[in-house]
């Protein structure tokens, strides 16, 4: 068998059984794709021993080492981007309202797990090598793993050149994976732990905190209702539909009229009459101020069942309109329609001419059938389109969220620069394309993706770079270094890193800061960049975007922090010792 089937099979395999495990629940709670991990431990371990698997050997990785390297960072690519994407267009109304309040319990994290690692080392229970490594696993953090490993090195050479042997002093090299490793599945487990015990000791309803996140989206943006009212202010007999009461201001709209038993369309220009029955629709803070203006509400229903009238959702589709304002539909002097309604991603707005379009909004007309159709040819209303995953607004994206990891920050007194990296670059752009990428690229490019091609990108992703995690743990000796090694020691002092500062964090900003339970499961995997966590935060509910958007909200600054603190601690330890 070849190099790559064999690869791709134990992938398989591990991915197989993993996502097994993690359907497994025991009380109503699973581990989810957690699973993949530690099926993936047993599928190296076994392809190691039984096969002759080589990972790394003393001049680094090996072809097997280097395949599953690759296939490891793009899966991890490809989960991130797609987060990005999915909370882009809501993340920087997110920031500005829970954002500073879910970075600074982030921050007492990142503070408690130092202190915690710095403590096992200067008490003497671990080497500094060893307490590089299990902070990173424990964090599940590789680009920490990375930057701590480099400054290990960096300080051995010193040392070298000076006379010292710098492996009895706590900078070997080869001990930071080692440690990484054995910390990296309690460093996940804890995190899974965590969210489940704040659920259990609150007694969370997920369902009820997904309805209480709905509604704190909705805030700012007043529910849109409608009312039926007769005329009698005889002050407006005789004048336009424009003339109405907040109808010439755009706060409301009339959609339709009924007047001695027939339906009309109410073009602006359509001369009101006394005994008129009026479909005003608005804000509903504002439409029933408005009826009383206008007379008296009334129990009428006005449906176009019967009539020469109907009322539809247009979907917008058609390239030409996006980024134009609602005016340059021309609904009514074009097609004699009346918009009562938009509706953009769940929520509904009444249309102003200056409104912005974009794709896949959705508007509600009222009108003759076959002016309906008319304007449906022109706007689009391809509803296909939205199970349309464009390939080229992915690909282009995670090229500049590559460049944008790539980027080198300097930061004085640390040899190494930090980097966002290749998970943090390309969430990072996701995040700006969703949000800002049709303006930027003058509505030439929709960075739309739909909620099947999300999914599919964020499990493939996320599925492929656990398995792979799993696979190198095992095939390096994870047993080994667990049974007869110091692993097991570095595997418990590692879990007082992990569990300690989330589950006290987790715990006060639940109760005390009162921030949505999805949201802090997102903000906890967010606190120590971990995917499976994110993974696992996802699956507690359908919509998996108050999880997604507590992750992403926090993520940079925990990025930045989480490749800062090894080598803080380093130069510390050094210091203090």
């Amino acid at each position: 068998m070849s190099t790559i089937a064999f690869l791709t099979l134990a992938i398989s395999v591990g991915a197989i059984f993993g996502i097994l495990l993690g359907q497994i629940k025991i009380k109503g709670i699973s581990i989810g794709i957690g699973g993949v991990l530690f099926s993936g431990i047993i599928v190296g371990h076994f392809a190691h021993e039984w096969y002759g698997l080589n990972i790394r050997t003393a001049e680094g990785l090996t072809a097997e080492g280097n395949i599953l390297s690759f296939v490891q960072e793009f899966g991890l690519i490809l989960f991130v981007y797609a987060i990005g994407v999915q909370v882009g267009p809501s993340f920087f109304s997110s920031l500005r309202t829970m954002g500073l309040k879910m970075i600074s319990w982030v921050l007492l994290i990142i503070f408690l797990g130092c202190a915690i690692a710095l403590t096992l080392h200067l008490s003497g229970i671990v080497p500094l090598d060893a307490m590089v490594g299990m902070y990173s696993g424990a964090i599940t953090n590789t680009p920490s793993l990375g930057a701590g490993t480099q400054m290990i090195k960096d300080m051995a050479y010193v040392l070298s050149d000076n006379g010292a042997n710098a492996v009895p002093n706590g900078f070997n090299e080869l001990i930071v994976p080692s440690a990484y490793a054995m910390a990296y599945p309690f460093g996940v487990c804890g995190l899974l732990l965590t969210i489940i015990l704040i659920r259990l000791i609150f007694k969370i309803d997920v369902e009820e905190e997904a309805k209480k996140y709905q509604e704190s989206k909705a805030q700012g943006r007043p529910a849109v209702t409608a009312i039926n009212v007769n005329l009698s202010n005889k002050d407006l007999i005789g004048k336009t539909i424009e003339d109405l009461p907040g109808v010439k201001e755009g706060s409301v709209v009339c959609s339709r009229v009924k007047r001695q038993g027939e339906l009309l369309v109410p073009h602006h220009d359509l001369v009101l009459e006394d005994g008129d029955t009026l479909h005003i629709v608005g804000p509903a803070t504002l439409v029933g101020s408005i009826a009383k203006e206008i007379g008296k509400t009334s129990a009428d229903v006005l449906t176009t069942r019967g009539t020469n009238i109907s009322v539809r959702k247009l979907l917008v589709t058609n390239p030409a309109f996006f980024g134009k304002p609602f005016s340059s539909l021309h609904l009514e002097s074009r097609f004699q329609l009346v918009a009562s309604r938009l509706i953009r991603t769940g929520v509904q707005f009444i249309p102003t001419p200056d409104m912005k379009l974009q794709f896949g909004d959705e508007i509600n007309v009222i009108g003759e059938e076959q002016y309906i159709n008319q304007a449906a040819k022109v706007i689009g209303n391809q509803r296909a389109e939205l199970n349309k995953v464009a390939m080229l607004p992915i690909f282009l994206g995670i090229t500049l969220g590559i460049f944008l990891g790539s980027i080198p920050i300097s930061v004085a007194g640390v040899p190494a620069p930090m980097k966002l990296g290749i998970a943090g670059g390309p969430l990072v752009m996701a995040i700006l394309l969703a949000r800002f990428g049709e303006t930027w690229t003058f509505n030439k490019i929709r960075w739309f993706m739909p909620l099947a091609g999300l999914s599919a990108l964020r499990e493939i992703g996320i599925t492929l770079f656990l398995t792979i995690v799993g696979i190198n743990a095992g095939a390096s000796g994870f047993w080994q270094t667990l049974t007869v090694g110091p692993g097991f020691s570095w595997m418990c002092w590692a879990a007082l890193i992990t569990f300690i500062p989330v589950f006290v964090v987790g715990i006060i900003a639940y109760k005390v800061s009162k921030i949505n339970y999805l949201l802090l499961s997102g903000m906890l995997a967010g606190s120590s960049t971990s995917p499976p966590a994110l993974a696992f935060a996802n699956g507690l509910h359908s919509d998996p975007e108050a999880a997604s958007l507590g992750y992403a909200t926090v993520y940079p600054i925990t990025m930045f922090l989480r490749i800062l603190s090894p080598q803080l601690m380093i130069i510390l330890a050094v210091l203090l010792g």
